[in-house]
């Protein structure tokens, strides 16, 4: 299904089973795990602790795949950190419980953390320097640029990918990660207003001086692709992609595939939708920003309700969650597509992370793709505001 530089051992294989039990353990019983786990790796007992002390179901589930973004090696799920500032989908317990999940999850295998400046903001590039300063070289963080964020107040007065801006933002991106570079280097969303001729160079005078490594775009349009990819090859574009929104099918994909370009998918999950935990019937916490999303109408939400039906059914019939047949279906598609679920739960992440163990055979993923396609998608995928900044072309030079 995809590459993978280990072979699953029998060990491997009898993971799924352990996973469905760790999958369904109660929230209750797992939010005040992460600061038990980031005793166990404090730097008097190493990155794990004592093996004896370590989480028997966190010792039990462990990534082992890997892809390739471009030249970019990374497991084959990565880690979202846009909820863990708690201002998405709502409070999370603490900032010492995200440093210590995201070292858990860098202790079971996840080496492709995403974060950008305006998660927070500055709050989720926090959480990864933090959490991921003792294992700096094993780990690949990508984050991203693009918005004109006060330092000071945080107040986002809009885009700003002027040359200047870039260089000031990646700066100060380096500081909160703890880091002298960063991995993969992102432009968050098109400026109208800057030529993607000049961004690229930019970024390629950054990368001269060593502060980046790769760089690529999120929800560009078409045509910038292609010149961004002809002045400074692209690693990768992140768009959101899950069985709730196949919009890269049309296109993205195609050119990703043809230019060979990674693709790494936001919002896999559908924001929690496809995971079958929210229906027409839930109530959204206060700040909860799925509230402005018309796809996330109770209306629209009752009218999705057969997508959630055939991912529970196909997660009967391979011993999986529906999350993790979400996931394993967006690895299905190509070799080179990285999923990035965001998790603020123990539980979560190691359902995700799980997910690597189902497999699809070829007629398999020909069936669930032909009733994907019966089904029909209600509501738009983000607020009108967000989406105006979606699929935006560059202005010439």
């Amino acid at each position: 299904m995809h590459e993978q530089d280990s072979t699953p051992t029998s060990t491997d294989r009898g993971r799924r089973g352990f996973l469905m039990g760790a999958a369904g353990l109660a929230a209750t019983s797992v939010v005040a795990a992460p600061a038990t786990l980031a005793q166990a790796a404090s730097p008097a007992t190493g990155a794990r602790g004592p093996v004896g002390r370590r989480n028997q179901v966190t010792a039990a589930i462990t990534q082992t795949g890997h892809r390739r973004l471009g030249s970019l090696k990374v497991s084959g799920i990565g880690l979202g950190t846009q909820t863990m500032p708690g201002n998405l989908y709502g409070p999370v317990t603490s900032h010492k419980d995200m440093v210590a999940l995201v070292r858990t999850a860098a202790d079971q295998g996840v080496t492709l953390f995403d974060t950008a400046e305006a998660y927070g903001p500055f709050e989720s590039e926090r959480i990864l320097g933090e959490a991921l300063r003792p294992v700096r070289d094993n780990v690949v963080i990508a984050s991203k640029f693009g918005w004109n964020i006060d330092p000071d107040t945080g107040a986002n007065t809009g885009l700003n990918s002027r040359p200047d801006h870039i260089r000031q933002a990646v700066d100060g991106m380096l500081k909160r990660l703890r880091t002298d570079h960063i991995d993969l280097l992102y432009q968050h969303r098109v400026d109208p207003a800057v030529p993607i001729e000049d961004v690229a160079d930019t970024v390629k005078d950054l990368m001269a001086q060593g502060k980046v490594l790769h760089w690529g775009l999120s929800e560009p349009g078409l045509g910038t692709i292609r010149r961004a990819h002809a002045v400074l090859p692209l690693t990768a574009i992140q768009n959101e992609y899950s069985t709730l929104w196949r919009g890269p099918e049309e296109q993205v994909l195609p050119l990703c595939e043809e230019l060979g370009i990674g693709f790494v998918c936001w919002a896999p999950l559908g924001t929690g939708f496809t995971t079958g935990t929210i229906n027409p019937y839930t109530r959204f916490t206060e700040g909860d920003r799925r509230t402005a999303t018309p796809r996330n109408s109770r209306d629209n939400m009752a009218a999705n309700m057969p997508l959630v039906q055939l991912l529970q059914d196909w997660a009967v019939r391979k011993g999986a969650t529906p999350a993790q047949i979400e996931l394993a279906w967006l690895q299905a598609q190509k070799p080179w597509i990285v999923p990035i679920p965001s998790a603020t739960r123990l539980s979560h992440l190691l359902e995700n992370i799980g997910a690597e163990e189902v497999r699809f055979s070829p007629d398999e993923l020909q069936e669930l793709n032909a009733a994907l396609s019966q089904i029909s998608i209600h509501g738009a995928r983000l607020p009108a505001a967000s989406l105006a900044l979606t699929g935006v072309e560059a202005p010439t030079r």
